[in-house]
């Protein structure tokens, strides 16, 4: 695996939704995503995409396994989100079913942190969903859901009868899922997982036992999910991409990227 450091990352500043027409042009980086993710992107972030996400969306674009170390501020969340949403919108274009069809997982060790994801995930669906029809384009139907703890019996059933386009949930949490009937017969379609603060899990046994629910995961998916690591604090990098990487990165030689900003 190669670590390609990056240069000085920059700060975004959000804007209100719409600018006007003749606002700044769509960065190059975002020249082969669908029409209404680059032009939100435009519009959200007219500053343009920071070194992190510039860099990390070719290489998960391209199905690469990458993790992502850099500050906190620096878009790592969003850089990871957005080739993910974009795939959506491009699945949807080419025909493909997308409601009630699980493509990602994204886990957090921090419940706090993964119900507050999935609610900061719900405002850009919705914001892109309104450029596109502004755009004249058909919105997929995208739908995010959480699986934690705290969960209600009703509110799981729903989710393996119905699954989100993205399932936010725990290590504990997504380990349930892939030892249930339902629950692999729900994330048999991801094709995407997010672990996030990867630093927090990689230290420890509930690091071996996420291990080993990637693997399972990875069993389950009827193609082996590319894998994103995000964290601010990640130390060796080498070691923790490994652990990211899984037994696939031991059984043959596969492409890691390290995405590092100082």
């Amino acid at each position: 695996m190669s670590v390609t450091p990056v240069r000085e990352n920059g700060w975004m500043t959000a804007v209100p939704l719409p600018l006007l027409p003749g606002g700044p042009p769509v960065h190059p980086a975002l020249a082969e995503m669908h029409p209404a993710v680059a032009e939100w992107f435009r519009r959200r972030f007219p500053e343009g995409p920071t070194a992190p996400q510039e860099d990390a969306w070719p290489q998960i674009a391209a199905g690469h396994d990458v993790l992502v170390a850099a500050p906190t501020g620096s878009g790592k969340t969003l850089a990871a989100f957005l080739v993910c949403i974009d795939r959506l919108y491009r699945a949807h274009e080419r025909g493909e079913e997308i409601d009630a069809v699980a493509r990602v997982v994204y886990v957090s060790p921090l419940k706090a942190l993964a119900v507050d994801i999935a609610e900061n995930l719900e405002r850009p669906l919705a914001e892109i969903a309104a450029v596109a029809t502004e755009l004249g384009l058909r919105a997929p139907a995208v739908r995010v859901a959480v699986r934690t703890g705290d969960t209600t019996s009703s509110q799981r059933s729903a989710m393996v009868r119905k699954p989100p386009s993205f399932v936010v949930t725990t290590p504990e949490s997504l380990y349930l899922l892939v030892t249930s009937e339902k629950g692999r017969d729900a994330l048999r379609t991801v094709d995407t997982v997010i672990v996030d603060e990867i630093h927090a899990v990689a230290r420890d046994k509930r690091g071996a036992h996420l291990a080993l629910t990637l693997e399972r995961l990875e069993h389950v998916a009827a193609a082996r999910p590319v894998r994103i690591g995000l964290s601010a604090t990640q130390r060796p990098l080498d070691e923790v991409a490994r652990f990211l990487g899984g037994a696939e990165s031991g059984r043959k030689s596969t492409t890691k990227s390290a995405i590092r900003s100082p």
